[in-house]
């Protein structure tokens, strides 16, 4: 594959699907060797317009030119012979083959006519070393949690000698040391003439690991400026394309004297939770924090029969215990997993069908009956501000934030007592974001015990009233709103405070 450093073209891009036109004239260039951060909202265009750069996507109109020449890739494979590499949002790994297997994928090193798997096993791990990963190459691809498959795509594409690197959202599931060591790998590639598209949601990282900001909007060209000379909140309004208020909604006090909605005493879940213990009023925003492989997923699985777990749980003082997420849910239990695409939603389904999955029985008397669906969906797209053009869509057509709003509103069919939100903005943009927060505050005040788990640590600062801190399996504090600062959650999350609440 070429060394040579790649510059980039784009010249009046237009892409349509169909009718839908999805980029207007896109114009703008990037050089060698300089790290740009890639904005918008969902459904900006911005990954349509990567996916054409890419080789996925054909463009409609205009022309891409790569170190002035013009192209149009006919797949991936053509982009990558020029050292053009996209790491995708959302996994594109074989489950059921290794992590070698999987970073080697149509590019197999072979000895003779056989497949030299010494060899791939051996460049697997000093691409897993660079990315800071210290795992088995041989290790099935399935047994990995979602953050050590990241880390595994970003390692196939850095064997790839990539010499233009497209990431998106390449840290939603990572800890913050990972993250710091990506940016190491960033600044490293970067210093070797490798040109990076860095799209993310997150300002905070977008301001301090590019070099130029590039903002899109309804599939055009905003604007572009040095990364050093716009502050995070000018981003945000340029994404949005009005001045965005408060991120967060103000904190409504909770009715201490009120019974709990869900009390958990000493639940365990093998290898993942140990004597968990916590509880939750109605109207209350309680957070879950920890560092990756903490065991906060797990314990709620375990806590919904995804896993096996036993212990104490109370839903309005019913003892219960459960075999699988549907019976949770028809004693006031739900739960909105971290995986939107792959346990959320099924997002070759229609939209109504993803809605009402999970309380079939009020639209099957005896029989399913479409046209109360129907409106049972037009409703939740009007309540949840999902945006679709077509109520007849797939859920595939929406943008991650209005996946997400679908995924929210399907978990709340069956009219929870307790409502667990596993990393409830992962992937969705600013705009969305201060969305999905009003509608976590709409739940608590409607009387709704909300359940948050996060990886961003100002998240739970903004919305929540108390905070959870596992390390381990195990809490190890839990923390009033007056006390959350990101000092003191990551103290408690990494081992290092010195008071134990």
């Amino acid at each position: 594959m070429t060394k040579r450093p790649v510059a980039v073209d784009f010249d009046h891009v237009v892409k349509a699907f169909g009718p839908v036109q999805v980029l207007h004239g896109v114009s703008f260039s990037l050089a060698p060797g300089r790290v740009y951060g890639l904005l918008g909202e969902n459904g900006a265009g911005k990954s349509t317009l990567m996916k054409i750069l890419a080789g996925y996507e054909s463009l409609t109109g205009g022309s891409l030119r790569v170190n002035g020449e013009v192209r149009q890739f006919a797949s991936s494979r053509d982009a990558e012979a020029l050292g053009i590499v996209l790491i995708h949002q959302e996994f594109n790994l074989a489950e059921d083959l290794s992590v070698a297997q999987n970073i080697f994928l149509g590019h197999e090193k072979k000895k003779g006519w056989l497949l030299d798997d010494a060899a791939m096993e051996r460049d697997a791990a000093t691409a897993l070393a660079q990315v800071g990963l210290d795992i088995d190459p041989t290790t099935k691809v399935r047994r990995l949690i979602v953050a050590e498959k990241q880390l595994v795509e970003i390692a196939k594409a850095i064997s790839r000698h990539a010499r233009l690197l497209i990431m998106d959202e390449p840290t939603a599931t990572l800890t913050p040391g990972e993250t710091e060591r990506l940016f190491r790998l960033i600044a490293q590639l970067r210093a070797d003439g490798v040109t990076i598209v860095y799209i993310s949601h997150k300002l905070d990282e977008v301001e301090e690991v590019t070099d130029e900001v590039i903002v899109m909007r309804d599939g055009r060209f905003v604007t572009r400026a040095l990364t050093s000379e716009v502050t995070r909140h000018q981003m945000a309004n340029l994404m949005v394309g009005r001045e965005l208020a408060d991120l967060y909604p103000p904190r409504d006090v909770v009715v201490t004297a009120s019974a709990p909605a869900m009390r958990v005493r000493d639940f365990v879940v093998p290898g993942w939770a140990q004597n968990a213990s916590f509880e939750v009023r109605p109207g209350e925003i309680l957070g879950f924090a920890g560092l990756v492989g903490a065991g906060r997923t797990e314990l709620f699985e375990g806590l919904l029969g995804l896993r096996p777990g036993t212990g104490m749980v109370e839903i309005e003082g019913r003892t219960l215990a459960f075999r699988n997420p549907r019976e949770a849910a028809k004693h006031g239990l739900t739960y909105l997993s971290e995986d939107r695409k792959g346990k959320g939603l099924h997002v070759n389904f229609g939209l109504r069908q993803n809605l009402t999955l999970m309380a079939l029985e009020r639209y099957a008397q005896p029989w399913l009956k479409p046209e109360a669906e129907r409106a049972a969906l037009a409703e939740a797209v009007k309540d949840y501000g999902i945006r679709t053009g077509d109520l007849d869509a797939r859920a595939s057509s929406l943008s991650g934030g209005n996946q997400q709003k679908l995924a929210l509103a399907k978990v709340l069919q069956p009219q929870p007592k307790v409502v667990v939100l596993d990393e409830p903005t992962r992937g969705v943009d600013v705009g969305a974001k201060r969305d999905i927060y009003f509608l976590i505050q709409r739940l608590a005040r409607q009387g709704l015990a909300v359940i948050v788990v996060s990886s961003e640590l100002m998240e739970l600062i903004g919305l929540c009233h108390r905070v959870a801190v596992m390390r381990a399996g195990r809490i190890v504090t839990t923390l009033d709103a007056e006390h959350l600062t990101e000092e003191e959650l990551i103290a408690h999350a990494t081992g290092t405070a010195n008071v134990h609440a």
